[in-house]
Formats: C-alpha cells, structure tokens, sequence
C-alpha cells in the first residue's frame, strides 16, 4: 500500500511502514510541504495498531540534504524561519511509540542531519556526508541538535560536532555510539528495512512501552525513572503477548505476538 503527496510518501509491507522523502530533485531537502507531509505521516502511523516499526528514508541517491536552501533565503530578519515547524516534526518522531529506522544515505547534513536525531537507530552509509554545518553557514543547528545529541553521544563530543562543524565519519560516528550501522551506501535503504522488520517481530506491547521508558532516561532523576518503568511493566504479565512468549520460549519455537 503507498499514500502521501508528491513531496512525500508512506509504503506499507506488512507490520512496517517506510516514510521517505519523495524531492530527489533537490537532494530531499525538506520544504514546508515536506515537513507538513512527514509529522503528518508520523502522526497517522503512531495510532494504527498494524504498524510495528517505522523507515525513515530519501528517495534516490540521497537521503536528505537538509532544508530547502531557497525557502530559508526567503526568511526576513524578523521570521523565526520553519523553527517551530521542524521542532513540531521531529518531536512527533521521537514521540511516536513505534521504533524508527533512518537509513543516511550519501548526504543527511544540517537540517538533514538533526532529521536523523530522534529515530531510534541509524543505519549510515560508509560514504555519507552526515554533519550538523550550521556555524559554516552564519547559524547553529537550532532543531534540536544542542539537545539530543549530548543525550546520545555526552556533552564534549556534542560541542565538537556543533562548534567545529565537519562532518563525521562513518566508522566514528559508529563509535561514539550516533549511529548503530554502517554499511555501503547503496544497500542502506535496505538493511534500514530489514532492520524493521526484524523489529516487527517483536512484542509490539512491549516495545512501545520500552521506548515510552527509554525516553525519559536522562531527563529525570534515576529514582523517578525507575518508578515510570515499574508503572509501565506492571501489567505486561497479564497480556496475551507475555503468555505467547513464554510458551514459545518453553516450546522451541518462534513466538507470534498479537498485540494484546
């Protein structure tokens, strides 16, 4: 199954959904259109039941070169630029209670790059230009990069990456724990696919409310987040999924998990 605009577009293979920004044109440089089209995609997916884990990908050859260079020269002194717009998408994929998959592919620089932050794993290629630049252009990556990115590689390789900006090698950005895979730049779409799929097959339940747990970490004290894991874990036992999975386990066999 395949919706979206001709910005945009979700196709659907089974319990995964691919979200991919449809500009190869432009690089997949994201406009208002682009931006509008994916938290709405992102929204929409969040709530179906059938979807078990996300793609977050770049028709063609790029996955995104960032925002649209004539839409931000078109911004006055006074506009606040798309900043509430971007905050607006990339909170909604962070939010969402699905696992999502970007797949980097040769370029996902600036606005492209802060793209990437709230997925739950990256799959880059060994080639890509993938790099927060906004200090070579005037600005800094006001889309959440001062935010996220000591959050998920500490605070003194996050200023090397803002303040410095160059961009990041594969092998380090795997290092310091940025992304999850490399590999070459023609096979990411895929592996990022497989790599859902692979998600699918987990308990969705569970899943959800690992991640709902997961994105506190840091943002509480310890203590507070212990109590939100119990909370959440509480009543797992009772699910028909939780029953599945020890069955399984005990009787050598894959589990097949419903959702209930």
């Amino acid at each position: 199954m395949e919706t979206g605009t001709d910005k945009m577009k979700v196709e659907r293979d089974g319990h995964r959904a691919d979200v991919i920004i449809s500009r190869p044109e432009k690089r997949n440089a994201m406009n208002q259109e682009v931006l509008a089209g994916l938290e709405t995609a992102f929204e929409k997916l969040g709530e179906k039941d059938d979807v078990r884990a996300i793609t977050l990908l770049g028709e063609g050859d790029v996955f995104c070169a960032g925002m649209d260079l004539e839409m931000m020269a078109g911004f006055t002194q006074s506009d606040e630029g798309p900043t509430a717009d971007v905050h607006s998408l990339f909170d909604t994929i962070q939010e969402v209670p699905k696992p999502v998959v970007a797949g980097i592919k040769r370029a996902a620089v600036a606005g492209g790059f802060e793209l990437t932050l709230p997925a739950d794993f990256r799959v880059m290629g060994e080639d890509a230009r993938y790099g927060a630049v906004e200090v070579n252009l005037g600005l800094f990556p006001s889309g959440g990069s001062t935010q996220r990115l000591p959050r998920l590689v500490g605070l003194a390789a996050a200023k090397e990456i803002v303040l410095m900006g160059d961009y990041i090698e594969a092998e380090e950005a795997r290092r310091m724990g940025l992304v999850n895979e490399v590999c070459d730049d023609d096979e990411v779409d895929e592996r990022a696919r497989e790599m859902a799929d692979e998600l699918t097959t987990k308990a969705p339940l569970g899943v959800e409310r690992a991640i709902e747990a997961l994105n506190h970490a840091g943002d509480v004290p310890i203590q507070d987040g212990l109590r939100i894991e119990q909370y959440l874990a509480k009543d797992l036992y009772n699910t028909e999924d939780a029953q599945e999975g020890f069955a399984a386990r005990m009787e050598g066999r894959e589990p097949e998990f419903e959702g209930r």
